[in-house]
């Protein structure tokens, strides 16, 4: 298994997972643009929004749940919810995926979400806050 998400779903590379059900995956992304930048994933491989049908359908649960997770645990005020389908449109990892990025009020606006504002070196934190484990 050469793709990097499937393999983060069958548990063979390590991950902050904060949600998951029969669909989808969510864990914390580890480059995250902003405090709790979380990503949902399909368990199973699709490459990208166009090219699984019925695929948002099925993971769509996993999204709306996990973005009230972030908004209720970090508190923040906004939420970004995007996928990229494609190289060109800057998808860098070959399979679904819905990026979830807590935005906060210092920080406001679309010229703002792409300026790194998230340490990772905090994500343990935010993983512990998220999930309720001691961290």
């Amino acid at each position: 298994m050469s793709c990097l998400f499937c393999r983060v779903v069958a548990g063979e590379l390590p991950s902050r997972q904060v949600h998951a059900d029969e669909h989808a995956v969510a864990f914390l992304d580890i480059a995250p643009l902003h405090r709790g930048h979380t990503l949902v994933v399909p368990r199973r491989h699709v490459e990208d929004l166009l090219d699984g049908a019925g695929t948002w359908t099925e993971i769509a649960p996993a999204v709306e749940t996990t973005a009230r997770l972030l908004r209720e645990r970090l508190g923040c005020a906004g939420m970004n919810v995007f996928s990229s389908a494609g190289a060109v449109a800057g998808q860098e990892v070959p399979h679904l995926h819905v990026h979830l990025v807590p935005r906060y009020p210092e920080h406001p606006g679309l010229r703002a979400l792409l300026e790194r504002r998230a340490d990772p070196d905090e994500l343990d934190a935010v993983h512990a806050r998220l999930t309720g484990s001691a961290g």
